[in-house]
């Protein structure tokens, strides 16, 4: 039996190639856990304890230590600094590092690491240099325009964290050396160098082989085996679509 291709090899706990290390990870990024009427029309007040770096990720984290016991581990905005006062709530000023619930928000505001639905942690802008914005507040819910452009209605009762996240322009700085870049990848459990499925043999991918032969099918079912589920899954078109023109 030949090699297996690189889409059998990354199942479920099969190939140490494929895993991170998730051993060397700080603490997962969320809120602390707490009922919507705990913060809405109150303020729980808190210290960052300090700035740590968590590998894989692109912003440092600041472990937060709030008044009535609980802590947690958040990703920093622009400013935010050791020994920093914290407020959470609704009745918070709105000041950068801040945790405030989106229905408390004033229009305009940048805002970070928002909460898909009230309670889940911070769902939403977290990478290096994103940020949400508050466009309005309505009977329906706050709508919030993301980083990508899209406007989304939220609950009011959602928190988010005042300001910018750090780390903006990192993915400017070239790699310069493939070591980094495998680095990298290494501590996000990717696998690097990606060799294209058309430069293989045969035996080592679909796409594989040196013949000048019509190109096979691109899509391929959802429901395909490991080994044959390789390029557009289950995708609805074969590229990109074209802009009509008016």
């Amino acid at each position: 039996m030949g090699k297996r291709i690189r889409v059998q090899r990354r199942g479920r706990g099969r190939s140490p190639t494929f895993k991170s290390s998730t051993h060397k990870r700080v603490a997962p990024v969320q809120y602390p856990l707490l009922e919507p009427k705990d913060y809405f029309e109150t303020t729980i007040k808190g210290i960052v304890k300090g700035l740590v770096h968590d590998p894989g990720r692109g912003t440092p984290l600041a472990l937060i230590e709030f008044e009535n016991g609980k802590t947690c581990c958040t990703v920093v905005p622009e400013g935010v600094h050791a020994n920093q006062k914290i407020q959470m709530g609704g009745k918070a000023s709105v000041e950068v590092g801040h945790i405030i619930p989106v229905g408390k928000i004033p229009e305009g505001t940048m805002v970070c690491n928002l909460e898909l639905h009230p309670g889940d942690g911070g769902k939403l802008a977290r990478s290096s240099g994103a940020y949400a914005t508050v466009v309005g507040h309505t009977p329906q819910g706050s709508m919030i325009k993301l980083p990508s452009g899209k406007t989304r209605y939220l609950n009011d009762y959602c928190r988010a964290t005042i300001g910018v996240i750090s780390g903006a322009g990192r993915t400017e700085k070239p790699f310069l050396k493939a070591g980094a870049k495998f680095h990298l990848y290494r501590a996000k459990g990717h696998k690097y160098p990606r060799t294209r499925g058309r430069a293989m043999i045969a035996a080592l991918h679909p796409y594989g082989s040196s013949k000048k032969s019509a190109r096979k099918v691109t899509t391929v079912s959802r429901h395909a085996p490991p080994g044959k589920k390789v390029g557009l899954i289950a995708a609805r078109g074969a590229g990109q679509k074209k802009k009509k023109r008016r």
